[in-house]
């Protein structure tokens, strides 16, 4: 199906602005666009008569818009699986003074729609909103550990193994190994896969149908961690994974449910 350029061209855009690219210049956004500065002062103006963009009066720069910030909390609302597990993060993140995160499939790669954060200590890589790697992260492992081995075969084709740590998983025979361990174990870990220091645990949150929706994860320093402390907060995210996956329908109690 063609692309409609104008539309493709705004949206890519809006991409461009992260946590770390909060402002940019019409000649940067020119620059990584490939695009005359013409073209991108029309699609910026566009853009800004529809508050998806405005420019910061004091330095002349762009940033996002209170715009998307309205549609991503309509978004938010319509996700009961956020709602329904608000709590068990919190009881969870408590507990164990470790961060916690909620985490859904979109497209070939995980995104955060919710976060606790520990007392023990801030994990900086991970925020609302935010996209992680299926390879290298526990709950990408989760989220897609559980697919049919046609839909494996389909989200895996074309798929880039991107080293983060020495400790990556970098090839497709390699990861399909690991999702063998985690559907046998019915949880996945990332021992500094995806960030160094980091060390995650993750478990599945099934709906009424016993699919895979989202996955609970606990994150914390790896020197915090030793196989007793991480085997009880694995107990802990499978007890709450399965009151919540009981919640969303889910006939057998329990994340293990398959």
């Amino acid at each position: 199906m063609p692309l409609i350029q104008a539309v493709d061209r705004a949206l890519r855009i809006l991409d461009l602005f992260d946590e770390y690219e909060t402002e940019l210049k019409i000649t940067e956004i020119s620059e990584r666009m490939q695009l005359h500065k013409s073209t991108v002062h029309s699609l910026l103006k566009t853009l800004q008569h529809h508050h998806y963009i405005e420019q910061n009066p004091e330095n002349g720069k762009y940033r996002l818009g209170m715009k998307l910030f309205e549609r991503g909390n309509l978004v938010i609302r319509h996700l009961d699986i956020r709602s329904v597990s608000k709590k068990y993060l919190i009881d969870i993140s408590i507990k164990t003074g470790n961060t916690v995160h909620l985490v859904i499939l979109d497209g070939k790669e995980g995104i955060y729609i919710d976060k606790v954060e520990g007392t023990s200590g801030t994990v900086l890589y991970s925020r609302i909103g935010r996209r992680v790697p299926i390879h290298s992260s526990a709950v990408g492992k989760v989220l897609v550990a559980f697919k049919s081995d046609k839909e494996l075969e389909e989200l895996l084709n074309g798929y880039v193994y991107e080293r983060h740590t020495a400790n990556t998983i970098t090839s497709e025979e390699e990861f399909l190994k690991e999702l063998e361990k985690v559907r046998n174990n019915g949880y996945a870990l990332d021992r500094e896969e995806n960030e160094p220091g980091i060390t995650c645990a993750a478990v599945p949150i099934r709906d009424h149908s016993g699919n895979v929706i989202a996955a609970i994860s606990i994150s914390q320093p790896s020197a915090k961690v030793n196989d007793i402390v991480l085997n009880e907060e694995i107990r802990l995210l499978q007890n709450a994974a399965g009151l919540i996956s009981k919640e969303m329908g889910c006939v057998k109690h329990g994340s293990l449910s398959i």
